[in-house]
């Protein structure tokens, strides 16, 4: 029997595949037909074959019957969610456009609640009356936030306006060896918005949810996993500021890489191409990395990939037609 020392590696891994709809219930329709883009999907997460899968754009529904029916399709018999703050009604004009109930003035961008959500799926048990649930903070409750200043940082928005704009959760899993805790996350992109700097700043305090968390109460064995909308060396947003969460002594950057990341490189991009997790247009932000899966400094890796590969890899025409997003995936062993 294997001791604890000897336990087999975990593979964790976050994929941003685009399971979002443009309506509730349509990607549970979608899951019952024959839909391309999702077979897709499922080719790639049983290629990879991870014992752990946080998906950070997916549907979700009260009752729970799209995420039953997509973990049943992947072959995960554990499954977790809560209903995102995406799609969340505030009531306020947030975007300040003097309309009322549009996908920006939900708590997350939305069109409906529940669009656009997070969920776990999982080979072993995950402890649900353990979960804790951080989306509900307000933005200015989080210690030295930095606010919007102007209309979209009014004390009537900031006394209502959440900091998650979809999900802040530390779920505790079962895992062979003892427990796997997922500190599971997809913030907003840094763009999209003014002169103020709506979504830049949250973009980063979204990320500094975590750091505080790491300063007063993480638990052990940690992974802090998911879509955090920011590279460190390009594209939009506080780069500096994921450069300093990276070098943390408490956490482990992998550095995950792919070969089809360093062959679609953009030539006027600073950061490493083979690092990249998300394939945009040239014209626009170009290749980043943005999803991420960093376990802490007292796990041991083992292996670590992005999946993208070149055209000659038979997984190639999946995941191009999976979507812009690529999966991550770490390996760790205690």
């Amino acid at each position: 029997m294997a001791t604890v020392a000897q336990a087999e590696p975990l593979r964790i891994a976050t994929f941003a595949a685009p399971l979002g709809r443009d309506g509730p219930g349509l990607l549970l329709r979608d899951l019952g037909r024959d839909d391309p883009q999702i077979d897709a999907v499922a080719a790639i997460v049983l290629d990879t074959d991870a014992d752990i899968l946080l998906l950070t754009d997916v549907d979700h529904d009260l009752d729970g019957l799209t995420l039953a029916a997509l973990a049943q399709r992947l072959n995960y018999p554990h499954r977790f969610a809560l209903a995102p703050n995406t799609g969340l009604p505030t009531g306020l004009d947030l975007d300040g456009n003097g309309k009322l109930g549009e996908a920006r003035d939900a708590q997350g961008y939305g069109r409906f609640p529940g669009d656009s959500g997070l969920a776990i799926l999982s080979r072993y048990p995950i402890i649900t009356g353990d979960v804790r649930d951080l989306s509900a903070m307000l933005w200015r409750d989080l210690p030295g936030a930095t606010l919007p200043e102007g209309p979209l940082g009014s004390a009537d928005i900031m006394a209502v306006q959440r900091l998650s704009s979809t999900a802040h959760w530390i779920v505790p899993i079962a895992a062979p060896g003892g427990l796997v805790t997922l500190m599971a996350y997809s913030a907003t992109p840094p763009v999209f918005d003014g002169p103020e700097d709506r979504n830049g700043l949250r973009n980063r305090d979204e990320l500094r949810l975590w750091t505080h968390i790491l300063d007063h109460d993480a638990p052990l064995d940690f992974i802090i996993i998911g879509n955090a909308n920011l590279d460190p060396a390009d594209g939009a947003g506080y780069r500096a500021a994921m450069q300093t969460f990276l070098a943390d002594p408490r956490i482990i950057d992998a550095a995950p890489d792919s070969p089809g990341g360093l062959a679609a490189a953009d030539p006027d991009h600073a950061g490493d191409p083979a690092l990249d997790t998300a394939d945009w247009s040239d014209d626009g932000p170009g290749n980043l990395r943005v999803s991420y899966v960093l376990p802490a400094a007292t796990w041991s890796v083992t292996g670590a990939g992005v999946v993208w590969p070149t055209g000659d890899d038979p997984l190639a025409q999946a995941v191009a037609a999976a979507g812009l997003h690529r999966m991550v995936w770490v390996d760790i062993a205690r």
